[in-house]
């Protein structure tokens, strides 16, 4: 035996969705959508009809026209997930969160307390229905990978285990596309080399997998799929980066509603910079241009934690795409700020004066903090839709 499966992988069904219809009687067993010009989240009712996160408003509509469409709520999910975490970290000290609705939980040595991983994720599951109120699918496994596609078959509200020696057969005849790291271009790829399952990747040599895809990523899923995936779970690591982004969908954007979704990218991850005593080195614009191909843009400043000075760089950044973005479109949009560090060496910021931007930001958080996130908006917000984002999961230290 190649040791025991204890690493769960624990992720919250349909969030967005499941938390609408848990907070609505009215929306339960109804097909659900969250947000309007994009899909942010759609309830397996809509799923089932074919809707789709990232799915234009329009398309999801007329597949599923009798869908309920509400607006996301950002507080409530975060709330919802801050009460989901607490949870995993009352069942383990060895949790690493992914996002705001999945972690990793790692509970080998918890057998004489706690009791099986089985039946630890067994608890796990009826303390998050009963106490926070929605469904939550686990996987359990050796390694991190098999547990996050355990995890992600068992769905909806399942719990699947993997045992070391049931491995191979459960992973193999999967298609490619449960490999952690194959996306749409590269399933593509594999495909018309007529490679469907994760069993007939790994029937290549590695050296071929490289070839075919590319030194880095060949060499990372063809070690996925002959299951080796050495990574532990690690609570222990703080993030090196915080992000968000939001896909468009596909009809033309102008420049104003470019920079409007910019602005309200900054003025969220820039608090939550501020919300963890953190500054940033350096800020990425992340692009999908209308034919689906990727782009970045990144510029490094002196440490800062101030909307200002990000918003600044990320214009600068985004008007530097303007042409390409002109002549193939644009369909996602999104910003990350990297080269974190403790914001220790900054000077406290008050008594405040109201030309100082630094100043203003203190102003603005406290505001925010004590009524919440939506109850102060730039005047170009005003009558937008707020779903702009999927929303980064705060640090876990």
């Amino acid at each position: 035996m190649r040791g025991e499966a204890t690493v769960l992988h624990a992720d919250l069904d349909a969030f967005y969705a499941s938390v609408e219809q848990r907070d609505a009687p009215e929306l339960r067993g109804r097909p659900v959508i969250v947000g309007g010009g994009v899909v942010l989240a759609a309830s397996y009712e809509a799923k089932a009809r074919g809707v789709r996160t990232a799915m234009g408003g329009r398309q999801a509509r007329d597949l599923c026209p009798d869908a309920v469409v509400v607006p996301p709520r950002m507080e409530a999910y975060s709330a919802a997930s801050r009460a989901v975490f607490a949870i995993f970290r009352d069942t383990t000290p060895h949790v690493e969160g992914l996002s705001i609705d999945e972690a990793f939980l790692e509970v080998g040595g918890l057998r004489r307390l706690s009791g099986t991983p089985e039946e630890i994720a067994v608890r796990l599951r009826q303390r998050v229905r009963a106490e926070v109120g929605l469904a939550i699918s686990v996987g359990v496994a050796r390694t991190k990978f098999l547990a996050k596609v355990a995890s992600a078959v068992s769905k909806p509200d399942g719990l699947l285990i993997v045992e070391p020696d049931r491995e191979q057969s459960f992973l193999l005849p999967l298609p490619v596309e449960r490999l952690w790291g194959v996306g749409a271009v590269t399933a593509e790829k594999l495909h018309r080399l007529g490679i469907r399952t994760v069993g007939e990747l790994a029937e290549l040599e590695a050296a071929t997998a490289e070839r075919l895809l590319g030194r880095a990523a060949g060499a990372h899923l063809h070690a996925l799929a002959r299951l080796r995936d050495p990574r532990p779970v690690d609570s222990t690591r703080r993030r090196r980066s915080i992000g968000s982004q939001r896909a468009l969908g596909s009809r033309p954007r102008t420049a104003d509603e470019l920079d409007l979704i910019l602005t309200q990218i900054v003025d969220r991850l820039a608090r939550r910079l501020r919300e963890g005593g953190r500054v940033c080195r350096t800020v990425v614009l992340r692009l999908r241009f209308g034919d689906f191909v990727k782009a970045t843009r990144s510029h490094t400043v002196r440490p800062t934690d101030r909307t200002s000075v990000v918003l600044d760089v990320a214009r600068t950044l985004l008007a530097a795409a303007g042409p390409e973005i002109a002549e193939r479109g644009i369909t996602l949009i999104g910003l990350s700020l990297a080269q974190l560090s403790p914001a220790d060496g900054l000077h406290p910021e008050l008594p405040i004066e109201w030309g100082d931007d630094a100043g203003l930001d203190t102003v603005l958080d406290s505001v925010r903090q004590r009524f919440g996130a939506e109850s102060l908006s730039r005047a170009a917000q005003l009558g937008r839709d707020p779903g702009w984002s999927t929303p980064v999961l705060p640090e876990h230290e």
